[in-house]
């Protein structure tokens, strides 16, 4: 049985070597020719799954993509073909909601600010924007939950507009699919007349599509609204953002937010479950059993944390200025967007730190994510 699987797919071999020979390739630059003999296909977002992709292949008997969206596969294609697909829900949920919390975190140190003091409006409640939200909770900070699906779906959680939000919020955080049609589509969500009504001094944030953001509205925006403080991860045009747009925004990464060891060896391992199901074979391992040692045994705290307490523990698991100096000096003419991207292998989540010795008080640490030290 051959497998191909992204080169940036982290676990692949150790996993799926027992279902036969793993070949690992770039994902942006998969062909046809590349996948024709393939009878697993193991993708991340950057490939586009499709009739062209699989044009010459007769044989393969699953797709799988070890991330959360799906708006690269075409899966009404794979069901024409009875080949079997699955995507990865919430394998990355913790690492990008960790990191939207850290780079909130980042901003109140840099224009001193309290977190705490901020109302911050979560657009897009499914698993990336439930995992911030749980850990904004956790630190005490109030916020408005956006999305128009779930509220149809009569879910019990608080719902309120778009148009709300960015009346009432101080903070905007965006974790929506990227859909180009429909009555709720994301595509241009956040376009220039939205962006205009942003409140004075208001926290952008971009974790999930950078289409979902209209990049040449906010470019323009940006030149006469400087008080507007931007996050973005992900861009319009990636793997070629707009240049002009980057000095702009106070913390800039390449479509890594979700790029945890945790999260993609999560992602990996649902995709691998699911073939053991497909082929009736055991899961032979566990993700704990693939996660390498954290660098840090263990911490231990003073019994009053501060809001730079917080971040300075946050940047022990994630330092983001490590990766927005990096990104600031990329050339993106030469594709160093996908080279930095695929370079990112080694951020952990919370969960990889253990914390000893807190106070009753602080136990609110262990709902953010950090490690309880085991008695």
């Amino acid at each position: 049985m051959k497998i191909i699987a992204d080169a940036n797919m982290p676990f692949a071999e150790e996993l799926f070597q027992q279902f036969g020979d793993v070949h690992k390739l770039d994902g942006r630059s998969m062909t046809a020719d590349d996948v024709k003999d393939a009878d697993i296909l193991l993708v991340r977002s950057v490939t586009t799954v499709n009739s062209s992709l699989l044009a010459a292949n007769s044989k393969l008997k699953f797709v799988g993509t070890a991330t959360i969206g799906t708006d690269h596969i075409d899966q009404d294609f794979l069901k024409s073909k009875n080949i079997e697909f699955s995507n990865a829900p919430g394998c990355n949920a913790i690492a990008v909601g960790e990191y939207a919390f850290t780079t909130m975190l980042e901003l109140a140190h840099k224009y001193g600010e309290v977190l705490k003091d901020k109302t911050v409006g979560i657009v897009g409640a499914g698993n990336t924007g439930s995992a911030l939200e749980k850990c904004l909770k956790a630190y005490g900070v109030n916020t408005l939950l956006c999305d128009p699906i779930k509220a149809e779906q009569g879910e019990p959680r608080k719902f309120v507009s778009l148009e709300a939000v960015i009346e009432g919020a101080d903070v905007i955080s965006l974790h929506v699919p990227l859909t180009k049609e429909g009555e709720h589509k994301t595509f241009h969500l956040l376009d220039e007349a939205k962006l205009k009504q942003l409140k004075h001094n208001a926290w952008l944030l971009n974790c999930c599509r950078g289409e979902v953001i209209d990049n040449q509205a906010l470019t323009r925006v940006k030149k006469y609204r400087e008080d507007i403080k931007l996050v973005l991860d992900v861009w319009e045009g990636e793997p070629y953002p707009i240049e002009a747009l980057i000095p702009t925004v106070d913390f800039a990464t390449p479509h890594i937010a979700g790029y945890s060891v945790e999260g993609k060896a999560r992602g990996t391992f649902m995709l691998y479950e699911k073939v053991c199901q497909l082929l009736s074979k055991p899961v032979k391992t566990s993700i704990s059993q693939l996660l390498p040692e954290f660098f840090i045994s263990k911490v231990q705290l003073d019994a009053n944390l501060t809001q730079l307490d917080l971040l300075r523990l946050m940047r022990l698991v994630y330092d983001i200025s490590d990766d927005d100096r990096s990104f600031r000096q990329l050339d993106f003419s030469n594709k160093e967007f996908d080279v930095m991207r695929k370079a990112h292998k080694h951020r952990r989540e919370c969960s990889a730190l253990t914390i000893s010795s807190v106070e009753e008080s602080q136990n609110w640490l262990f709902e953010l994510g950090f490690s309880r030290e085991q008695a």
